[in-house]
């Protein structure tokens, strides 16, 4: 069995043969390959070629695939049960420590993705402040969810189009687009719809039109607006949580957010999610309160256990921030490097253990800079890549990601195949 006829086969029973868009590789051509296992920073797939991973599962494997301690909790964990639909101690363990290391974060719920984390922040933020709109940013994602599937219409500010078939304009009036990085277009949103928005969602470090930062005071100053307009200011941590540092992205930047959303991470890579905040907003949520959430599976013990573990590490092992920081920065000095010296038009992002690598000679600070890069460009430096045994995200607009169990061999062997590559380029014209 090899990856194309797994492929050929899959396209038969899933639509596009995948359960998750990206996967396809529509982006970058070719057929998707099929994993069959991981180890440390490695990946293997079906067809027995390794790869070293900068995808780690679009960021939650922090401490590298099959992490010993996670696999022996879980492994534990099974023993006893897959799901209850009932309490369990572990959700409490998990809660517990989330609560007493993120800011602002009393309460927590347990969900089951990040797409539903989101839904319930935002349901939420609208229950607890009785106004109906939402600002968001071009360029952010923040899951499935009808309501943050839009993009901006006729005008950067207006209210927003839906952005999938399916979405219906009624759901996505209430949606308002702002530019990111850019404090006048949320403050004129803010004025135009005076009293009727409930919050603003941002992903803190912009990790989905590729890594964008955010620049100085441009969250304090959405904090200040939100609390100017009485709305709620959601972080949705879903890549940055537990990532940037223990804290995430309310402590790396020293802004506090209201309602905060987490995906995967809280469960070693396992399909979890969460939304948390102060104890008054959480407080709205059923079954103390009237904005309605319910899971049949959230909670679930194997995922709880996974995700406790991987955070009970993490939390007792700071310097683990340290060591993938660093292997980032030499990811991102050395991208610099090689593209300075071949003359290449390549800008490169980085926040923490996040980097983003685009075909521009722009500065990427926003969607519309995002989208100068050179997409058909980034495919080829992608199926090259892959050639020398580099896993990237198949996709211009996504982050690369390190775990602890990158070596500085990886980054050694990763920048050696990316002055390859590149000089390959150069000399095709590129």
């Amino acid at each position: 069995m090899n990856s194309n006829s797994l492929y050929e086969r899959a396209k038969k029973v899933m639509p596009g043969g995948v359960n998750s868009p990206v996967r396809a590789f529509g982006a970058v051509g070719g057929n998707p390959l099929f994993i069959s296992r991981g180890e440390g920073s490695k990946i293997s797939d079906v067809d027995g070629n390794e790869y070293i991973d900068y995808v780690c599962s679009w960021g939650p494997v922090i401490l590298g695939h099959n992490h010993p301690e996670i696999a022996k909790s879980i492994e534990s964990a099974i023993y006893n049960g897959l799901s209850f639909g009932a309490p369990t101690e572990i959700e409490v363990l998990a809660a517990e420590l989330i609560t007493s290391s993120v800011p602002n974060v009393d309460m927590v719920r347990m969900v089951n993705s990040g797409t539903e984390a989101v839904m319930s922040a935002v349901r939420l933020a609208r229950g607890y402040t009785g106004k109906d709109k939402i600002i968001k940013f071009e360029g952010c994602y923040h899951g499935h969810g009808d309501s943050m599937l839009v993009k901006a219409g006729s005008g950067a500010l207006t209210l927003s189009a839906p952005d999938s078939r399916g979405v219906t304009h009624g759901t996505a009036k209430d949606t308002l687009v702002a530019v990111y990085n850019d404090i006048e277009s949320v403050e004129r949103l803010f004025c135009e719809n005076k009293d009727e928005i409930a919050g603003v969602i941002i992903e803190p470090v912009a990790a989905n039109m590729g890594v964008i930062p955010p620049e100085e005071n441009f969250l304090t100053g959405l904090r200040k607006l939100c609390d100017k307009n009485n709305a709620l200011l959601i972080f949705d941590e879903v890549i940055t949580g537990f990532r940037l540092c223990f804290g995430g992205a309310q402590e790396f930047y020293g802004v506090d957010a209201d309602i905060v959303t987490f995906g995967k991470v809280i469960g070693a890579g396992m399909p979890v999610g969460a939304y948390g905040g102060r104890r008054e907003i959480m407080e709205c949520v059923s079954p103390l309160g009237g904005v309605y959430q319910a899971g049949t599976l959230s909670g679930n013990p194997i995922a709880m256990t996974a995700g406790y573990t991987q955070l009970k590490i993490l939390s007792e092992n700071k310097e683990i921030y340290n060591k993938i920081n660093n292997l980032a920065l030499k990811l991102e000095e050395g991208f610099k490097r090689a593209a300075g010296e071949l003359e290449l038009p390549m800008w490169v992002n980085r926040v923490g253990s996040l980097v983003s690598v685009f075909f521009t000679k722009e500065c990427v600070e926003n969607y519309k800079k995002a989208k100068t890069s050179d997409t058909g460009l980034y495919s080829k430096y992608f199926n090259y890549m892959l050639k020398e045994g580099i896993y990237l995200a198949p996709s211009q607009f996504e982050a690369m990601f390190i775990s602890y169990s990158h070596t500085e061999e990886d980054i050694c062997k990763t920048l050696d195949a990316a002055r390859k590559v590149l000089g390959n380029l150069k000399e095709l014209g590129y």
